[in-house]
């Protein structure tokens, strides 16, 4: 079920324009696949879908580009999850720090794929991350490491 419904948001996005998450799961509806919230998150994550004016698109091919909105074969991609960079990139919106707590505020949805990308960065100032649906809580040691962390992630997001 899992390849066809990647499939089938493959499929979609080559032919269409999607703008929201919302629209996507609607269209996968239309199709005969039910999917929840956190299941398409999961699944933009894994397909590397990135968000842009227009809405969401494939992975740029192996020539870096992929102006035929066509996915790069399976095989040809890495298994590594995105970096960090790419998730606060193509998710991130802003960043506060609150003391020894900093707060990422995502697009919907995009906060769980942050999180987990901030804990596989294993920054030593990182203590552990808490995820909602838009928002990541980043917890530092003190309040200078959170400085440090805020910084960090606001040149990543103003990049």
């Amino acid at each position: 079920m899992k390849d066809q419904r990647l499939n089938a948001i493959r499929d979609l996005l080559a032919s269409s324009l999607v703008a929201s998450q919302d629209e996507l799961r609607r269209k996968l509806r239309r199709r005969g696949i039910r999917v929840t919230q956190a299941t398409l998150s999961r699944d933009i994550h894994e397909l590397r879908l990135s968000k842009g004016p227009g809405g969401y698109s494939l992975p740029m091919g192996p020539h870096g580009h992929n102006g035929d909105r066509t996915a790069v074969p399976a095989d040809e991609e890495p298994d590594a999850p995105p970096s960090l960079d790419e998730m606060l990139s193509s998710l991130g919106l802003r960043v506060r720090q609150a003391l020894n707590q900093v707060v990422v505020n995502t697009v919907l949805g995009g906060a769980q794929p942050v999180a987990a990308a901030l804990d596989r960065a294993e920054w030593p100032e990182v203590l552990g991350t808490i995820a909602g649906d838009d928002t990541v809580l980043v917890i530092c040691p003190d309040a200078r490491r959170a400085g440090e962390v805020e910084g960090k992630i606001r040149t990543r997001l103003e990049s």
